[in-house]
């Protein structure tokens, strides 16, 4: 007996015989190698078998030799498949058309990244790529062998010491390795290290030059911190001074901050809208005639189709757009003053760098009036205070 998947390859029938010479009929049948199975009595001078659709066709002299009859009660496999399709022609096109676009879609570049380049320009390599034939929307088969490209890449782009190019589903992922190159050192001229403000210092590090000033010292806007000038007047030397200073240094601050705060809050009423993605551009299908509101809230999810370690240049975008509204709430006079503080610290640390640090603050005037509080603030903020000077010839 044939397995079930090559009966079904060749088609096959499922038949009721009716008449008074049935088992002659099957003897018959067998006796001429008849690829029957599945025989039973359903009934006195009735019974039901599965037949190959080729026997099927050789019963008939037998059914007149024992006076049977027969009837078709199920047809199975892929030539009654075929001829369902062959009445649906459209249908049947339509689904050939489909994987033929399937496959075409799927034979497209739709994307070209680069990994692991730092200092060489993502646009240059891509440029060089695209002189190579390598660019979206190409034809996977109209490239060259990816080894191939590789070397010929590598051969535009000098600063690139190895390049290796990966096929993953649609995407092309380029992958660089750069050259080491020495450091270069940059030289300096002469220069002093001046105060950029005026401060309390409160450290002096020197690498190169001679400090003039010490720890808790006030020095003024533009007194020389660490000098570029080292020796005795006899064996003098002019040097690029290099080091740190730090120091305190005092900023004031006028504050104004309301008592009451605006938070925004979801109204309840939102809408969704949906869009087919078809490589980098997406088709809005619903949410049409729909308006934004004054204010609100957008978020979406996104999903991409795959199959299999691929990622097919397909899928789609549900966009949820939610009203907001602004509502004012009530904070009081201690919350606003440490709101305002908190703000105030963070213009500070701008101004005075990121590796400056709060010593403390002294509220020299505080306020409220008219739903707000006022605040005159000093603040001792401990930062670098040294800028440099180049030395005049001469000096």
């Amino acid at each position: 007996m044939q397995p079930l998947f090559i009966r079904k390859l060749r088609g096959y029938v499922r038949i009721t015989i009716r008449g008074g010479e049935i088992e002659f009929l099957l003897n018959k049948a067998a006796g001429q190698e008849f690829q029957i199975w599945d025989i039973r009595r359903t009934g006195p001078g009735k019974a039901a078998a599965s037949l190959v659709l080729k026997d099927f066709f050789r019963l008939r002299p037998l059914l007149k030799e024992t006076g049977c009859r027969v009837h078709v009660e199920k047809r199975e496999g892929v030539p009654f498949m075929l001829g369902r399709l062959e009445k649906r022609k459209f249908f049947a096109a339509g689904i050939v058309g489909f994987f033929i676009g399937i496959y075409l879609l799927s034979s497209v570049v739709w994307q070209v990244e680069v990994e692991g380049n730092d200092t060489v320009p993502t646009y240059e390599i891509l440029q060089a790529a695209k002189l190579q034939g390598l660019k979206p929307y190409q034809w996977t088969f109209r490239l060259k062998p990816m080894d191939e490209m590789a070397r010929d890449l590598h051969k535009e782009l000098p600063d690139i010491s190895w390049i290796g190019i990966e096929k993953q589903g649609t995407r092309i992922v380029i992958k660089v390795v750069e050259a080491a190159k020495p450091e270069k050192h940059e030289l300096l001229s002469p220069r002093h290290l001046v105060a950029s403000k005026a401060a309390v210092v409160t450290e002096v590090r020197s690498t190169k030059g001679k400090p003039v000033v010490e720890p808790n010292r006030y020095v003024k806007k533009g007194d020389i911190l660490i000098s570029g000038v080292i020796g005795d007047e006899v064996n003098r030397q002019v040097v690029p001074a290099e080091g740190s200073v730090r120091g305190i240094v005092w900023y004031e601050s006028k504050l104004e901050i309301p008592v009451s705060r605006q938070y925004m809050v979801y109204t309840g009423e939102s809408f969704d809208r949906f869009y087919l993605v078809l490589g980098g551009r997406a088709l809005q299908l619903t949410g049409y005639g729909k308006e934004d509101y004054a204010s609100s809230d957008k978020r979406e999810s996104r999903t991409t189709l795959g199959w299999k370690n691929y990622n097919l240049p397909f899928g789609w975008i549900k966009e949820k757009v939610l009203e907001t509204r602004l509502d004012e709430g009530a904070e009081g006079p201690e919350a606003a003053r440490e709101a305002g503080l908190e703000r105030a610290k963070a213009d500070i640390l701008i101004q005075a760098g990121k590796d400056a640090r709060f010593v403390s603050y002294n509220v020299l005037q505080e306020k409220t009036d008219n739903g707000k509080v006022y605040m005159n603030v000093l603040f001792q903020v401990e930062e670098t205070i040294s800028e440099e000077l180049p030395i005049v010839q001469g000096e």
